[in-house]
């Protein structure tokens, strides 16, 4: 009899046991349901101004370079003070007051390449110096102006005003003669040699 009411209740606490391990296990699922469908999107911030990117925030002498204003960091942590964030596969802190956490979160994408988004300025001052380089200062400050003038050979026309909307080119004889049309003006090349232009009529 003694021995029956002890494996009853050996059997009945391996069921019990049982049942708990069940439970847990239907506890985990749900809690994996429920997490947030955007648990993968990453919080990031814009930087108000530019700020030092710290090494360890306990030694300010720790600057591993400095991130520029409207940069966009990955924010990895925080505290009263600073940011834990990534940037440019770099690891470090800013002040918190140097940053704006983005309202919607971002998901990352592989940061463009610097030359990708160029401003425009930058740019300009890129053509000026290819410019510069091929033509000289004088010249090169003409082309960026978008002058034209007699004498300029198809190529320098090209680098001031761009490629034309149509070109006609016919020859006679020796002379390669073309005309280019582009929004409101025809030019006239003779032998690759800019002679004259003019209005479109329209």
């Amino acid at each position: 009899m003694m021995k029956k009411l002890i494996f009853s209740v050996l059997f009945l606490f391996m069921v019990i046991a049982a049942q708990a391990q069940t439970n847990k296990a239907v506890l985990l699922q749900d809690l994996e349901k429920n997490q947030p469908a955007n648990q993968n999107v990453t919080t990031t911030a814009t930087l108000k101004s530019s700020s030092r990117l710290f090494g360890d925030k306990d030694d300010l002498t720790t600057v591993i370079f400095i991130i520029p204003s409207g940069s966009i960091v990955t924010v990895l942590g925080s505290d009263s003070t600073y940011y834990h964030v990534a940037f440019e596969e770099n690891e470090g802190y800013i002040f918190k007051s140097h940053a704006v956490i983005d309202k919607i979160p971002l998901t990352i994408q592989p940061q463009q390449s610097r030359q990708e988004v160029q401003p425009v300025q930058e740019q300009q001052v890129n053509r000026f110096s290819y410019l510069e380089n091929k033509y000289g200062s004088n010249m090169a400050a003409r082309l960026i102006a978008g002058k034209i003038w007699k004498g300029m050979n198809a190529e320098m026309v090209k680098d001031s005003w761009g490629t034309a909307e149509k070109i006609s080119r016919e020859m006679t004889g020796n002379i390669i003669k073309e005309e280019w049309i582009f929004k409101n003006t025809w030019l006239y090349f003779e032998n690759n040699t800019l002679v004259e232009w003019g209005p479109t009529g329209k």
